[in-house]
């Protein structure tokens, strides 16, 4: 006769009051989710005269942009598309792509989401350059997979052969940003056609383009999905469109890529006044063109200035210009402050100037005359800011 020697179970415990708490720990997230790091804030926003912190442009939307935000507001109470389908088509028609190879999102940071978790997860290799866009490390992080760094050369561009040979068996993912943020440097198309020849067909290339329109190409990068389908080419409507604060964005890529996301997609992406606006822009090419123009100029004339006084500030592709003042990176954004400009600073790397309203570009000029002392060029020497 066997005895059994197990525990009874131990006593139900009665249910808690209402309004109380159990524990006093709720729910874990998954490992890694607590270290990712934080999305940065620029200093001092809120209380300056000029915002040159966040890559915005200094204008509101156009009437026709206006408009169309109003009426689509109006039948709020309607579901939008289900999948953006008529940015989708807009986009499509004008790249000359066929409308299942472009899906839209609420921003190309949504997208590139979107990417990575489709594609990438626990025990794969994510590869971008370093220092880029501050998002990377923390979306590669929330899918579970490896985020391979690979350094900036010492003119602040993508080292893409130090890139291509950082590929291993598993590397399922390569970021490029061009141009790059917050660097500002771009990647020719010969770079840029020779390194997807390195990259192995099963690893996908995310080009980041989110500042393209500032670049002034001539090459459109999505006319390299006939021959590369392993590429996606993002893209956004808060830059050179204006529309920021809208959230909007499309993504080009294979028919089959662009078929997997849709499936990993919740229906929905953009809310009806996002597309409606996206639509409005896109349909502004001349206007879109004059803005750019504008903003161009005002890229020659800091770059410029600030070489004047002996910075070597890299050439830019996008909205804004990377001033590289290494340790001293907070000082020059509390002297901008000071002139009441916020900037975007990176510690011990470098401050990002977004483009914009002339008297910011003078405000900034007048931070850096202030400072009196040296930063540090893209060649590793010392110059003086006075």
């Amino acid at each position: 006769m066997s005895t059994n020697t197990a525990s009874p179970l131990p006593p139900l415990e009665p249910p808690a009051p209402r309004g109380t708490n159990r524990g006093t720990t709720g729910p874990s997230p998954r490992p890694g989710i607590a270290m990712l790091p934080g999305y940065s804030r620029s200093a001092g926003k809120a209380s300056v005269r000029w915002i040159a912190s966040s890559n915005e442009l200094p204008v509101p939307p156009s009437r026709a942009v206006q408009d169309a935000v109003a009426a689509a507001a109006a039948d709020a109470n309607r579901y939008p598309s289900l999948a953006g389908d008529n940015l989708v088509a807009a986009v499509a028609g004008r790249l000359g792509l066929e409308p299942g190879q472009v899906v839209a999102g609420a921003g190309s940071l949504a997208l590139l989401q979107l990417l990575l978790t489709t594609y990438t997860g626990s025990g794969d290799e994510v590869i971008y350059a370093w220092r880029s866009y501050e998002a990377y490390p923390i979306l590669v992080g929330v899918t579970g997979a490896a985020a391979v760094e690979v350094p900036l050369t010492s003119a602040t561009r993508h080292d893409l052969n130090s890139m291509a040979a950082a590929i291993t068996t598993a590397t399922r993912a390569v970021i490029v940003c061009s141009p790059n943020n917050p660097t500002g440097t771009t990647i020719d198309h010969e770079e840029l056609m020779d390194f997807l020849n390195r990259v192995p067909a099963q690893v996908l290339v995310i080009l980041d383009e989110a500042y393209r329109e500032f670049s002034l190409t001539e090459h459109d990068s999505t006319h390299l999905l006939k021959k590369y389908a392993n590429l996606a080419v993002l893209r956004t409507f808060s830059k050179a469109y204006g529309l920021a604060g809208l959230r909007a964005g499309y993504l080009a890529a294979s028919q089959d890529i662009a078929a997997n996301l849709r499936r990993a997609a919740p229906p929905f992406p953009l809310s009806r006044v996002a597309e409606a606006a996206a639509i409005a822009a896109w349909n502004e090419p001349d206007a879109t063109a004059q803005t750019i123009s504008r903003i161009v100029d005002e890229r020659r004339y800091l770059s410029a200035q600030l070489r004047s006084r002996g910075i070597e500030v890299p050439e830019s592709g996008g909205n804004f210009v990377w001033i590289p003042a290494g340790d001293r990176a907070l000082e020059l954004e509390a002297a901008c402050l000071a002139q009441s400009v916020s900037v975007r600073a990176f510690d011990r790397e470098g401050v990002r100037i977004t483009l914009g309203e002339h008297g910011a570009t003078t405000a900034v000029l007048a931070a850096v005359d202030s400072m009196g002392a040296a930063v540090h060029t893209t060649s590793g020497t010392l110059c003086t800011l006075t």
